[in-house]
């Protein structure tokens, strides 16, 4: 798990082949003007997924975690506490990991919490389980969504 902010994201390039892109994409591109939805960068090995939703409770936030994408959720507006947890150390799926959605949800408890204001970023290996969009208010975000092989 990585937290910075996107001016920063320089120094982050060579984890990924697609991270160079990736982040060109975040730079370059007006995100205010993106609505909510899904938008194909690389077909299927670069994802852009813009989100605008009400913040939820801790106790509602679910750690979750994905096999085959890296998520890079960088904030827009709002603050995202966003909960984390090594997948090594989650032993309370709560149900199968679903290869079509690329998702497994746990019940843990995550370790800590990284409350992530706007222009911060998180990047989510598949080792890493969070759990998103924790907030007393609205958040809007952009979670890229990276092709982890």
């Amino acid at each position: 798990m990585i937290f910075d902010t996107l001016a920063n994201s320089g120094r982050y390039t060579a984890l990924h082949p697609l991270f160079p892109r990736a982040f060109e994409f975040l730079r370059s591109t007006d995100l205010q003007k993106l609505t909510p939805g899904r938008y194909p960068i690389d077909g299927e090995h670069l994802i852009a997924i813009v989100e605008a939703t009400a913040g939820r409770s801790r106790n509602q936030a679910k750690l979750e975690c994905h096999r085959k994408y890296i998520d890079i959720q960088l904030v827009l507006e709002g603050t995202d506490e966003m909960g984390w947890k090594p997948v090594l150390d989650c032993h309370k799926p709560l149900a199968d990991y679903s290869a079509e959605k690329d998702i497994q949800f746990f019940s843990d408890a995550p370790a800590s919490w990284i409350s992530t204001p706007p222009g911060a970023f998180c990047i989510f290996f598949p080792e890493d389980a969070h759990a998103p969009l924790v907030s007393e208010g609205n958040i809007r975000k952009v979670i890229l969504k990276i092709a982890a092989a």
